[in-house]
């Protein structure tokens, strides 16, 4: 018999195929799950980034932004800024704002808050949009307070508030603040006045705490990249930060894409997981067609020809499953958009981005053929005699032409994964450790199988059932222990990274934390300071610590602003971070290598690094070190490496200098409080009567917004996981429908022998039982390894879980899936005997 063509092929497939694809359900069913998730990831990443791209000028305030911290650009400077087009400037800081008179129900008197000053021009771009009215520029005593000032103090239109030394009347509610995102991370809610207001306050002192922004809505004539590429080159050693429309939100830009990327791994492993379900859904549906395929073979057709029919039926399947997964991965991010309401930065509306489709579509295509080639090998290589008993004997291996197509779609598929990642090496330690549990779990299914081989057989003849169908020709012992295995490691792993976060925000973290943290303290000021807060809290603790802002240049040889791409974990090289001066080791701090200077130490300037940034940048003991602070450059030789507890919760510093380095320079202190919190209000108003510019923060506070970031984070993963935990399952419908053919033999000839439903209902129920015990164990250990590792390594977090909750959690979950396997089980008791029969 000659090699059928294609056309033929497809003929034969085609009328053999089922119009509900029965049989191959599963398949449609697995890759369109995991080709949605990852589509619906992918899609819903590039339009939040898309938007901010879009939205770039509004989002910045300008076309360029040119940023720093504790003081204002030169009049030369400012000059150089309005050749390049329109200027706008604004001072922000953070402030506390004083209700002047009686606030609705039991609003605080004073609350923290971001105070922002801008000039006639602002906005460059977008408008302030108000409640009553339209916004026009403000005369030095008029504020605008947002609705969250606005609810919290108790206040309304035309109400008092104090800031420092100057009084303000509330002119409106601010509605949409245009340039809010492109602000980044605030502490409090806004207020807005003018940069004369501003200054009337007083707040304004040498070494405040404040940042100035300059934005340009630039000429025509100027493209923004490369001004902005200019200005970092003139100026690197000035500290200044600089933006373009194109990075108006970069810290947005990077918490979405690592967002993306992280949930987009969880995606794939799911996709991967769903891969077994789809190799059990197709040999279950081949064996269905055992007869067939080889009644084909006897009547003259080639493997190839086999291999062309059931191919093309497979193929078909898959790429209908893929093609939905990408229409409802494609419409499904305006939901999730619509859902989320204003936990994302902003809310793009539906536009088709053709990458992230054509890569999800390509990893269902390469998990398609990867998963569905060894079962359709098999029909393809095994004789004719050999399918006809394969009820009872079953032939495992692959030629090696199936071994190398097989390697080859594997190592694309990794190599998509590895291509696509912005972090290459965190996809392949997670990719690694989804394929270690996978081996772990399929070698502890082999390994059950061959010791229930070993084993005595019971007495009991329901017990001994159980055991022989761990072991028998058929068995599906294996994908069962992965399916089982996964599912509930998954449960364990998602209740102690839960379990362990709430215990982090709602229990230690307090414990550790100051009450309040108090800052822009007058330096010469600090003896009265610990006079005022003793006088409030006798028991106070009080940890007063120096504060400046600077901006490392240079390490080693090497220019910050001549990099290419900043290194891997390098956060401390973004823009300003906090710079202090001490003569002794900082609380919090272990020195691991080097020496501390001494007390009267007068000589060049040295610095202590953090360990960890200094293993980031390849530096140590002896290297220099280059940081601008209020725009002047300072090069120190590293003196001392120091592991820098982070958990501690009090000030910890990245860079500490010697005190002669930075004691002569402008700066204020800061102070965090370790009291009962029913001091709280008392100190606050004791500390702004006596230093009116101070700012209080409710350390709380911070600690619920903290919260309800890391909640909002662990919702996103547990949605994404649960895509997992359904491929999971799908592995375990496979894995029975694959073995239900053999089985209904089992079932029919104790039928015959005279047992009841119940009786082989509770013989399918032990042996699920058995499995799940075990994987119990196995669960318990995977999954708080998983979830110890997410919460100690990547978070640095404290391991508190919540045993009795991990260990409910798992016992549903392994009843869930003893459900899920006995539900499998039920068609078999359905089966008549004598129709049964004849069919052998």
């Amino acid at each position: 018999m000659s090699r059928l063509v294609w056309r033929a092929a497809w003929r034969i497939a085609r009328r053999d195929l089922h119009l509900g694809f029965r049989g191959l359900r599963l398949l449609f069913l697995c890759l369109f799950l995991g080709v949605a998730t990852l589509a619906a990831i992918g899609s819903l990443t590039s339009a939040i980034t898309q938007e901010l791209r879009d939205r770039g000028r509004l989002i910045l305030g300008g076309d360029i932004e040119i940023g720093m911290t504790q003081r204002e650009a030169s009049l030369g400077d400012k000059q150089a800024f309005r050749q390049l087009g329109a200027l706008s400037q604004t001072i922000r800081m953070r402030a506390m704002a004083q209700r002047v008179g009686q606030g609705r129900g039991n609003a605080p008197p004073a609350i923290l808050t971001e105070l922002k000053g801008v000039d006639a021009a602002y906005p460059l771009y977008g408008a302030l949009a108000l409640r009553h009215g339209i916004y026009r520029p403000l005369d030095a005593g008029d504020i605008l307070i947002g609705d969250a000032l606005s609810q919290r103090l108790g206040i309304g239109r035309g109400a008092k508030l104090r800031y420092g030394d100057a009084l303000f009347i509330v002119r409106d509610i601010i509605v949409d603040e245009p340039d809010r995102l492109g602000e980044g991370f605030t502490l409090g809610p806004v207020a807005i006045t003018s940069l004369s207001g501003l200054r009337r306050t007083g707040l304004i002192q040498p070494g405040s705490l404040y940042s100035t922004k300059y934005r340009i809505r630039l000429d025509p004539r100027y493209d923004a990249a490369t001004v902005r590429k200019d200005w970092e080159k003139a100026r690197a050693g000035e500290g200044w930060t600089f933006k373009d429309r194109d990075r108006a939100a970069p810290g947005a830009n990077r918490f979405i894409d690592r967002m993306g990327q992280f949930l987009s791994l969880i995606g794939l492993a799911a996709l991967v997981i769903a891969g077994i379900g789809v190799s059990n859904g197709v040999a279950s549906y081949l064996a269905g067609k055992r007869n067939g395929i080889a009644t084909l073979k006897v009547l003259g057709a080639s493997a190839a020809d086999i291999a062309r029919i059931y191919r093309l039926q497979v193929g078909a399947v898959a790429l209908l499953g893929i093609a939905a997964g990408l229409v409802v991965g494609a419409v499904l991010p305006p939901l999730v958009v619509a859902l989320a309401g204003d936990v994302l930065p902003v809310s793009p509306g539906f536009r088709l981005f053709p990458l992230p489709l054509a890569t999800s579509a390509l990893y269902g295509l390469l998990i398609a053929f990867l998963f569905t080639f060894p079962p359709l090998a098999r029909a393809r290589t095994q004789p004719a005699a050999a399918l006809f008993r394969g009820a009872i004997e079953r032939r495992s291996g692959f030629d090696r032409r199936s071994l190398a197509a097989m390697t080859v779609a594997g190592l694309l598929l990794v190599a998509l994964a590895l291509g696509t990642a912005g972090d290459p090496l965190f996809s392949a330690a997670v990719l690694g450790a989804v394929g270690a549990v996978l081996l772990l779990l399929l070698g502890i299914g082999i390994a059950v199988r061959r010791i229930a081989r070993r084993l005595p057989r019971p007495r009991r003849p329901w017990l001994r059932l159980a055991l022989a169908n761990l072991h028998r020709p058929g068995a599906q012992t294996a994908a069962l222990i992965v399916a089982l295995g996964l599912a509930l490691t998954l449960f364990v792993t998602l209740a102690g990274i839960e379990t362990s976060l709430d215990a982090e925000i709602r229990q230690v973290v307090p414990k550790k934390a100051p009450a309040q943290i108090v800052l822009d303290i007058p330096a010469s000021q600090q003896q009265r300071f610990r006079t005022i807060a003793r006088a409030q809290a006798p028991e106070a603790q009080l940890n007063i610590v120096p504060v400046l802002r600077g901006t490392i240049t240079g390490y080693g040889d090497t220019r910050v602003a001549d990099l290419a791409q900043l290194p891997e974990g390098a956060w401390f090289l973004r823009g300003e971070r906090g710079v202090t001066y001490s003569a002794a080791l900082p609380e919090g701090s272990d020195l691991v290598a080097g020496t501390w200077w001494p007390t009267d130490y007068r000589g060049p300037p040295l610095v202590s690094l953090d360990a960890e940034a200094a293993r980031t940048l390849g530096i140590g003991v002896g290297d220099r070190l280059t940081v601008s602070i209020l725009g002047r450059e300072i090069t120190a030789r590293i003196a001392s490496l120091r592991k820098v507890n982070w958990d501690t919760m009090g000030f910890n510093y990245v860079l500490v200098f010697s005190p002669v380095t930075l004691q002569s320079a402008p700066h204020s202190v800061a102070a965090t409080i370790t009291m009962d919190p029913r001091h709280d209000t008392a100190m606050t108003r004791a500390l702004l009567a006596a230093f009116p510019g101070v700012s209080v923060i409710a350390v709380g506070d911070v600690i619920d917004q903290v919260g309800a970031i890391l909640t909002q984070m662990s919702r996103a993963i547990l949605v994404a996981a649960s895509v997992a935990i359904l491929a999971g399952i799908a592995v375990l419908v496979g894995a029975i429908a694959a073995a239900r053919q053999s089985r209904s033999y089992d079932s029919v000839i104790l039928k015959t022998l005279g047992a009841t439903r119940l009786q082989l209902l509770g013989g399918q129920a032990l042996e699920y039982g058995l499995l799940s015990v075990l994987l119990a164990v196995v669960a318990l250990a995977l999954g708080s390894a998983a979830a110890w590792f997410v919460i100690v390594q990547v978070f640095d977090f404290t391991w508190s879980p919540d045993w009795v909750v991990m260990l409910g959690t798992l016992a549903g979950g392994a009843f869930l899936t003893l459900g899920i396997g006995l539900a499998g089980a039920l068609p078999l008791l359905s089966v008549r005997p004598a129709r049964a029969l004849r069919q052998v």
